[in-house]
């Protein structure tokens, strides 16, 4: 393995992550797939086993995910035909893809944005690890995810992808005076207002209008093949939320639902962001899964433009009332460490660039 080291501190781009590669200091267990790498991370892919486990779990310092699972695995699946996971179990998938970090690069992990559309609850663990989906600067060893269906079943092969990794050198996010002087530059949230800034930049929620406002998860349907797109009848598995100029929206306790920002959402290629998934400030609800936006969404240049930020919301415990304006989430900026060599939406068969109100990849659209 050749010990690499980039100048200059962010989000490694495209060019980066091929380097990473070609040092080995990302390995596969299998070939890499041609579109694995995106602008500023790399898709992950389940192995050909599935561990089906009585709790989730991190196996915290000085031990292993495998010994982990020698005590908490029920069962094993076998991925190579592919296989059901069910709602409400709990899964741990070795991922084709391993680590062998050196100096100070680290990872963060997210569900894909398609991922966190059908309500699909991911995490990567790594051996010894303390957090979930937190690799550290020098870490070498296997990866594993945690999958748990939390609406629909799902139908999951070897190969397929629910989660990708992003990996940064040094520190890249931006404090709240470098949000606002970026906002000033860039127009980060689309808004007539001054946008609010604390620990990011607040993103809110679009329920105005007669039409559609978002999407209601159905109970008890069929399964979902997360490889096939545009194969399902959206009115089987989503009920449509009309608007009626009631401006408002009663969440339904652990359901779940597709919204969308008011704001359109803008991404400057020198920039990477992330939704925050759960702020206990704005509500007693959870909000986007999948948190990665990449360099150029919304962006002009790469088709993007008007791009609104998809949210995926579930409620706790209580009935909560969303109302069309409320903060909702909060976007974090981060520094690339270089330009990408692509941007989102650039011609890289990108879903959900110049986005509205959306749906994941798998439907058909009434």
């Amino acid at each position: 393995m050749t010990h690499l080291s980039f100048s200059g501190t962010g989000i490694l781009n495209d060019a980066d992550i091929a380097q990473l590669i070609d040092s080995k200091a990302i390995c596969f267990a299998r070939p890499q797939d041609d579109d694995q790498v995106q602008p500023a991370s790399l898709d992950l892919r389940l192995g050909a086993k599935a561990y089906r486990v009585r709790a989730s779990f991190l196996p915290g310092k000085g031990q292993t995910v495998k010994d982990k699972l020698d005590q908490l695995q029920l069962h094993q699946i076998d991925l190579g035909e592919g296989a059901v996971l069910e709602t409400g179990c709990v899964y741990i998938v070795p991922l084709m893809e391993s680590l062998n970090l050196t100096g100070d690069i680290e990872a963060a992990a997210n569900p894909k944005s398609s991922t966190g559309r059908l309500d699909i609850f991911t995490r990567v663990i790594a051996d010894g690890s303390r957090q979930f989906d937190t690799i550290p600067a020098g870490y070498s060893g296997p990866l594993y995810l945690e999958v748990s269906p939390r609406t629909f079943p799902i139908f999951v092969r070897a190969g397929s992808r629910l989660s990708q990794i992003r990996f940064r050198n040094g520190r890249s996010r931006l404090t709240d005076p470098e949000h606002l002087i970026l906002h000033r530059e860039e127009t980060l949230v689309g808004s007539m207002e001054e946008p609010f800034i604390d620990n990011g930049i607040a993103v809110s929620i679009d329920l105005a209008g007669d039409g559609i406002i978002g999407y209601r998860a159905k109970r008890h349907t069929a399964v979902i093949d997360v490889d096939e797109r545009d194969a399902l009848d959206m009115l089987d598995f989503w009920e449509p939320i009309a608007g009626r100029g009631k401006n408002a929206l009663i969440l339904d306790p652990d359901m779940f639902y597709i919204l969308v920002s008011r704001e359109a959402v803008h991404v400057p290629p020198l920039y990477a962001a992330e939704m925050v998934p759960f702020d206990p400030l704005v509500g007693e609800f959870r909000v986007h899964y999948a948190g990665f936006f990449d360099p150029g969404f919304g962006a002009s240049e790469a088709g993007g433009k008007g791009s609104r930020a998809v949210l995926e919301v579930r409620s706790h415990e209580v009935p909560f009332i969303v109302e069309h304006g409320q903060l909702i989430g909060r976007l974090a900026y981060e520094r690339m460490r270089a330009r990408p060599t692509r941007l989102y939406g650039a011609g890289i068969g990108s879903n959900y660039q110049a986005q509205g109100l959306k749906l994941s990849k798998h439907f058909r659209m009434a």
